[in-house]
């Protein structure tokens, strides 16, 4: 079962859709999210409150994203820290999840 939320500037009218997040459910307990668009402001946090409702096995496809800001790059370097899987990854967002990680890890030791 497929749902979609469509993430929108406040003027509906005039602004064009700026991120779109596709749930997809897989069977058993994994779910797909599609993320497409720029995931930056309000819309990371969006994103931050549907991985925090799921329990099963989630995989982020950002094959799709355009742009990402930090805390875009936070987020998910927490959750792929965290057991979510990341596909379709543009290459500056991996890098960049990649430093995000590094960071994380020198600030626990």
């Amino acid at each position: 079962m497929a749902t979609g939320l469509l993430c929108k500037e406040a003027n509906l009218d005039a602004m064009p859709v700026t991120c779109k997040i596709d749930r997809q459910a897989m069977g058993g307990n994994r779910v797909v999210f599609r993320v497409s668009g720029r995931l930056t402001g309000d819309y990371v946090d969006t994103l931050r409150t549907l991985l925090e409702q799921e329990l099963g096995e989630l995989t982020l496809d950002l094959k799709d994203v355009r742009l990402v800001d930090g805390e875009a790059a936070k987020l998910l370097a927490i959750h792929e820290s965290n057991g979510v899987r990341i596909d379709k990854c543009p290459l500056y967002v991996r890098e960049w999840i990649r430093r995000e990680r590094e960071a994380m890890a020198d600030k626990m030791r």
